[in-house]
């Protein structure tokens, strides 16, 4: 997928997400990508790859992060403990749209076990190239954080 802009982003799995994790990983070969891990598909505990990714993306040493597991829920779920995320489980393109455009999502969640590989690569890009419309969007977004 070409880019002009070199962004950077962090990417994990559990176990369940591991072959989507792959794939996406080698879609986004243009982009600064950073693997947090897991390695293989043998069984572990997604927030000890949900967690490394959230805080590199909230603390910006990135600029978006993707996490994949079976529903998406629990590395979700994870994520959104931290304060400055806003992780979106998508399942449908127009979703992963939706999430930057109004709640400028900067962590896409892709359920492995309910979406073609096609459509993670199509959600990516979507996801990668929405810009947040803010505006009264901005203000909802604002009011977010505990």
């Amino acid at each position: 997928m070409p880019t002009e802009n070199k962004l950077k982003i962090a990417i994990g799995s559990d176990h369940a997400g591991f072959d989507y994790k792959e794939l996406v990983k080698e879609f986004l070969a243009n982009y600064e990508v950073k693997d947090f891990g897991t390695y293989s598909n043998d069984s572990v505990d997604y927030p000890d790859f949900a967690h490394p990714v959230a805080e590199a993306v909230e603390n910006g040493l990135f600029d978006f992060g993707i996490l994949v597991c079976g529903s998406a829920n629990g590395v979700a779920i994870t994520a959104n403990k931290h304060q400055g995320i806003r992780a979106a489980i998508c399942w449908q393109n127009d979703i992963a749209a939706l999430a930057r455009q109004h709640n400028n999502a900067n962590i896409l969640c892709i359920p492995a076990r309910f979406v073609s590989e096609e459509l993670a690569k199509e959600m990516t890009t979507t996801f990668l190239t929405t810009a947040f419309e803010g505006g009264r969007h901005g203000t909802r977004v604002y009011k977010i954080s505990c």
